[in-house]
């Protein structure tokens, strides 16, 4: 399996599984795209629970996951911001994880969605390395695929408590955030349905005006903002069963959940 590389080994998700409980996912659906694969000589080999992550997220259309495992493997060579220096005891990813939390929440939404979310563990913007935090992020999701299996949906949840304009400062690389957006609404083997901004600050809109242009309108409907007064509104999209009790949930705090977190344990870089 020359795609990945792992420090530590983990369960991968069972192939088999996959298939008897989804009725859409067809094994002859992802041979075609694996026999187009090898076909391709710029292509590397990728295994079959890759190419399903991939199908999936593409609500199982043939052709448009050809072009999207095309398209990771082409951006990949263009986006070192994100897909080098993934190994998880790498200083920078080693300090970020000291300054953010990331996490997956342990319950899925009542239509069966993971949230993850970003919060701030240190305020200090001098501290915050957004890039940093991207490919964090990526690479705990890349790992959950192919712990869990595809995702019928995923839901982000941004807190803004306790940051300043300094953040947004350092979050607005234009050259960064065009090429970040590109793969997340183009290429990411995900089913990103929203990304909610919580405690929100009156210089979030500046961030927004700032990533608009590179924002498809169907992402930009499903970007919501719950000002301090407001949080409550989430509830319709993560109920409290599936929120931290710092949140008003019903689940373990932030600090606890972190503490059990296996993507923070476990030390694997994929692709």
């Amino acid at each position: 399996m020359n795609t990945i590389k792992m420090l530590f080994a983990f369960a991968f998700a069972n192939v088999s599984e996959l298939y008897e409980n989804d009725p859409e996912l067809k094994r002859d659906d992802v041979k075609i795209i694996q026999e187009n694969i090898y076909k391709q000589p710029h292509l590397p080999p990728i295994t079959e629970l890759q190419v399903i992550l991939f199908l999936q997220s593409c609500y199982y259309r043939i052709e448009e996951t050809k072009t999207t495992i095309d398209h990771y493997f082409s951006i990949k060579h263009i986006f070192p911001e994100i897909f080098k220096n993934r190994d998880p005891q790498n200083s920078d990813i080693q300090s970020t994880l000291k300054c953010v939390n990331i996490l997956n929440l342990k319950k899925l939404t009542p239509e069966g969605y993971t949230a993850l979310l970003l919060s701030l563990e240190n305020y200090n913007p001098e501290n915050f390395n957004f890039q940093v935090v991207i490919r964090i992020l990526d690479m705990l999701e890349t790992q959950r695929l192919h712990q869990h299996g595809p995702q019928e949906g995923l839901i982000w949840i941004i807190d803004m408590k306790g940051s300043v304009f300094g953040h947004v400062v350092k979050a607005s690389n234009i050259a960064f955030l065009r090429k970040f957006f590109y793969y997340l609404q183009e290429i990411m083997p995900i089913r990103l349905k929203s990304i909610h901004w919580i405690n929100s600050k009156p210089f979030l809109e500046t961030f927004l005006t700032l990533i608009k242009p590179f924002v498809k309108k169907d992402l930009w409907n499903k970007i919501y903002v719950h000002s301090t007064k407001s949080a409550e509104t989430l509830y319709e999209y993560v109920p409290l069963e599936c929120l931290p009790s710092d949140y008003g949930g019903q689940d373990d705090s932030v600090a606890v959940l972190r503490g059990i977190e296996p993507s923070y344990k476990i030390s694997i870089y994929l692709y």
